[in-house]
């Protein structure tokens, strides 16, 4: 098959497309026939070997979302079928390939309206934008949520999240693509986050009184002024963060309010069914509808890591094979 290989830690042109055997399954194990791969920032860390304890051992194919047909199952696997259209929320083998290796835990039923690309834009994207909302910031219906960089792939499915919830969506973009995305996915107020005096226009929108809920995804850049932004009791959920930053705590003493950091992978078991639940619901129903930016061939992987960091994004972009 052909795969994604990564052989040292660097840039985007570390990413080799190579022919290497096909994966063999083990106990409680599913190969995927891999229609569609989505590419994530996360993954542009790992290719750096900047993501820690969680960096993979060299040499490593990238991925973890993905949608495809099962091709084959293990022999203790039965309650699946050979042909099953699935989304992923993991893989073992990595997911820039023909061919993976999922746990059958990894495995998710892909509704027939969602198509592949669509498939490889659910998990990472969803999953995070319902554990913020829901999970942490415990939004209600009706509260004031201000979500950063809503045309990418995490905004975008925080925004549709936020819609279904029947929130005040105030959203923000880089681009005037970016911008009427945002603007179709009928967000109550849009802002050029380009322009240097956009968080007056956001208090002016709230009447000076602040949201109640701020999806953060550059924190290094936003969260010092996120805090001046919030209402009473309000919380900043910090979804991404590419550096330091500095903030005063008076803000955050004189609104009690909070800071809340995340990582989809700690989520507990517990909480990850009721996100499953969620995901199946919304897609199956087509109030979740993951916006596809752009379908990059395989071959492509490196001009796709390039797109997934660059500002102004839209949408999610997915390698297909």
């Amino acid at each position: 098959m052909k795969a994604i290989r990564v052989h040292h830690f660097g840039g985007p042109e570390v990413l080799k497309l190579e022919e290497i055997a096909d994966p063999v399954l083990g106990v409680g194990e599913v190969l995927l026939r891999v229609k569609a791969a989505g590419v994530n920032p996360y993954d542009t860390y790992m290719r750096a070997g900047a993501y820690g304890a969680r960096n993979p051992s060299l040499p490593y194919t990238p991925g973890s979302d993905a949608a495809g047909i099962i091709e084959a199952l293990g022999n203790d696997v039965n309650d699946l079928k050979i042909g099953d259209r699935v989304f992923t929320t993991g893989t073992i083998s990595g997911a820039y390939a023909e061919l993976a290796v999922c746990a059958r835990t990894q495995i998710h039923p892909l509704p027939q309206r969602v198509s592949f690309a669509e498939g490889a834009g659910v998990w990472v994207p969803y999953g995070t934008a319902y554990r913020a909302l829901v999970q942490l910031a415990q939004a209600n219906p009706g509260e004031k949520v201000l979500i950063h960089g809503a045309s990418g792939g995490v905004g975008s499915a925080a925004l549709q999240w936020a819609r279904a919830a029947g929130m005040k969506i105030l959203a923000t973009a880089g681009s005037e693509k970016g911008i009427e995305q945002v603007k179709a996915e009928d967000a109550n107020y849009v802002f050029d986050h380009r322009l240097s005096k956009y968080q007056d226009e956001i208090l002016a929108a709230t009447d000076g009184q602040g949201v109640d809920v701020i999806l953060e995804m550059l924190a290094n850049v936003n969260l010092g002024n996120d805090l001046k932004l919030l209402a009473r009791r309000g919380r900043v959920i910090v979804i991404g963060s590419r550096g330091d930053v500095q903030i005063t705590p008076r803000e955050l003493m004189a609104r009690q309010a909070s800071v809340i950091g995340m990582v989809l992978w700690d989520t507990p078991e517990e909480e990850q069914v009721a996100i499953h639940a969620a995901l199946q619901a919304g897609l199956s129903n087509g109030f979740l509808r993951p916006i596809v930016g752009e379908e990059i061939p395989l071959a492509d992987a490196a001009q796709a890591h390039r797109l997934v960091m660059a500002t102004g994004a839209l949408g999610k972009i997915v390698l297909v094979t």
